[in-house]
């Protein structure tokens, strides 16, 4: 029985996928960071997020990397271990960036009320954070999808 394979490991819509977040994971970090106040490191979920998306980042564009060779050579050896340890990275990862995503979202809030500035970074950051989540959770299912039949053989 053939496993259809619409975004799993090794595919272009895959690779869609990683760049997709790598740029959000990126725009995160930097709409993040490139704020002029010192109050910065005085929120922890401010520097829980940068944390994250610092973690996500080169995972991303690590697995871009390999899954845009593999579509070059066009060959994948797909081994269910790996393939497991991707599923369960993707996994934790994506948890994480959308618990970083809503803290940062709930902070944001709350410095909005009390009238600080650089909000709109704050929450523009939030914002690419729930993206590169949404896709790492994607990533994640479509390549979930693919384990069963790697062990089956």
């Amino acid at each position: 029985m053939e496993v259809v394979r619409i975004a799993s490991l090794g595919t272009v819509p895959s690779v869609g996928l990683r760049l997709g977040q790598v740029l959000f994971s990126s725009a995160s970090l930097l709409f993040m960071c490139f704020n002029d106040d010192d109050d910065f490191y005085a929120y922890t979920a401010f520097c829980y997020l940068v944390t994250v998306m610092g973690l996500v980042t080169p995972w991303s564009v690590t697995l871009a990397l390999i899954e845009a060779y593999s579509i070059i050579v066009q060959r994948l050896p797909l081994q269910g271990t790996v393939l497991s340890v991707i599923v369960s990275g993707d996994f934790v990862l994506s948890f994480l960036s959308l618990g970083g995503a809503c803290s940062t979202a709930s902070v944001a809030v709350l410095l909005i009320g009390a009238g600080e500035k650089h909000c709109n970074r704050y929450n523009l950051s939030a914002t690419m954070a729930f993206l590169s989540s949404f896709l790492s959770f994607a990533s994640t299912f479509f390549n979930f999808r693919l384990l069963p039949s790697l062990f089956s053989r």
